[in-house]
């Protein structure tokens, strides 16, 4: 396969559904408006952390990969699992590369991504990783992949509630926003952003059957936003292919130029790559 673009970055908002469109975000706005986007991206169900960052590292749905938030805190994913992560692929390709992963939830670098992936981690709250993740990047031009999660969201969602309706939440999405900005401002700096493809999206919203609570199948709950900008990228693209949250898995080794799990369930949709 042909290698589209030099390293990924994922850049994750937890419980940030697709209200994005609700608030201001211009750095998101900015950087996928010259990209390919959809607010319309399905999450995994149950609509819940593990299960849909599951779905999203390892190509398949929750009832495949069997991760919870129970499993994710407390144990470990298995090696022998059939169904790898990305992370996975990309360091059986390149064992030498450059791995990371900066999550605010630490089960995500513990229980959700193999530990056979020898990464960089790191698990701190929102503001200080993205300074973090900004520093990584500027001392480390030669990465090949990292992950970059942000928590608040859904924070602030249980606590107030979640929705375009909710000012506290709404408020929550913009300030992570400017952290976005802080790791975007990092890449360009670095020189890195023409050869690197940056996906942005959210694990779920909320709202749904519970103002302040997700899980269920309702729309508020399972619709996010999902983008990319990089190499190969069509520009200005608004995504009306079907996309979920499972489908980065193929996008990121599609773009790494290496194969995907024959046994994900995800695809790389159609009209985001001119080739």
């Amino acid at each position: 396969m042909e290698q589209i673009c030099k390293r990924v970055f994922v850049i994750g908002l937890d419980g940030a559904g697709n209200f994005i469109k609700d608030t201001p975000t211009p750095h998101i706005h900015e950087l996928l408006q010259q990209g390919a986007m959809t607010y319309q991206a399905q999450t995994a169900f149950p609509s819940i952390s593990a299960q849909c960052w599951g779905s999203m590292f390892h190509g398949v749905d929750p009832d495949q990969h069997q991760l919870n938030n129970s499993v994710a805190s407390d144990t470990r994913y298995p090696e022998d699992n059939d169904y790898p992560s990305f992370m996975k692929l990309v360091r059986q390709q390149w064992p030498d590369a450059k791995i990371a992963a900066f999550s605010e939830w630490s089960p995500i670098n513990y229980g959700i991504i193999e530990q056979s992936c020898n990464f960089v981690d790191l698990s701190v709250r929102d503001p200080e990783l993205a300074q973090a993740s900004a520093d990584y990047i500027r001392n480390n031009p030669d990465l090949t992949l990292m992950y970059i999660h942000f928590g608040d969201p859904d924070y602030t969602g249980h606590e107030f509630g979640y929705g375009e309706h909710v000012p506290e939440y709404l408020a929550k999405i913009t300030e992570i926003d400017g952290y976005v900005g802080v790791v975007l401002d990092a890449i360009k700096e670095a020189g890195l952003l023409e050869d690197s493809l940056i996906i942005i999206t959210s694990d779920h919203g909320g709202g749904g059957d519970h103002p302040r609570d997700h899980g269920s199948n309702h729309p508020s709950d399972m619709t996010v936003f999902w983008g990319c900008h990089g190499p190969a990228v069509l520009s200005g693209t608004t995504i009306t292919d079907a996309v979920s949250l499972k489908d980065t898995a193929h996008v990121v080794t599609y773009a790494l130029g290496i194969d995907p799990c024959p046994r994900w369930t995800g695809k790389v949709p159609n009209g985001i790559f001119n080739r």
